[in-house]
């Protein structure tokens, strides 16, 4: 009977999402961990000349040329301030390396199905074709974003001009 219960906890856990969890201004967003290289403070970046506000410029990670998008500016999300907790996260994204930069890493959590709902719909005010739904933890309402969708739109796709 144990076996059977251990067995069964085995398969909920092999159905979870792992998920990094990563703070803009307020809220709570969160992405495939699969997805993501690393994670590093934020250092200063080389600008590109007439590149979008989004868009702060690039790195070189061990030779290899990065991209840094700033999500707080991407997401409109006011006065965007950078201090010891803004971090970038390094992302592999269809076979491309790019860099996001958020206010804070906070953990690594697993999402079973049944805790993430689907994301409300909002008509055309509101784009939410980048978010996959709502996980719910505790008390704990996180934004699930298919952050490669994003990173391969259209409307980013100066990020592969860039790279």
């Amino acid at each position: 009977m144990e076996a059977v219960a251990a067995m069964a906890a085995g398969q909920q856990l092999e159905t979870g999402h792992e998920t990094l969890v990563f703070a803009l201004g307020q809220e709570e967003y969160g992405i495939d961990i699969l997805k993501v290289q690393e994670i590093r403070g934020y250092d200063a970046v080389t600008t590109i000349a007439n590149s979008p506000s989004f868009l702060k410029g690039v790195i070189n990670l061990r030779g290899t040329i990065v991209p840094i998008v700033d999500m707080r500016i991407k997401f409109n999300l006011g006065n965007v301030e950078y201090n010891q907790f803004t971090v970038v996260i390094i992302l592999n994204i269809a076979k491309r390396v790019v860099g996001m930069v958020v206010d804070a890493v906070s953990d690594v959590i697993t999402l079973l199905p049944e805790q993430i709902k689907p994301a409300p719909e909002f008509g055309s005010a509101l784009k939410t074709e980048y978010i996959n739904g709502l996980g719910t933890i505790d008390s704990r309402m996180i934004i699930m974003v298919d952050i490669e969708k994003l990173m391969t739109s259209q409307e980013m796709e100066l990020v592969d001009a860039v790279a």
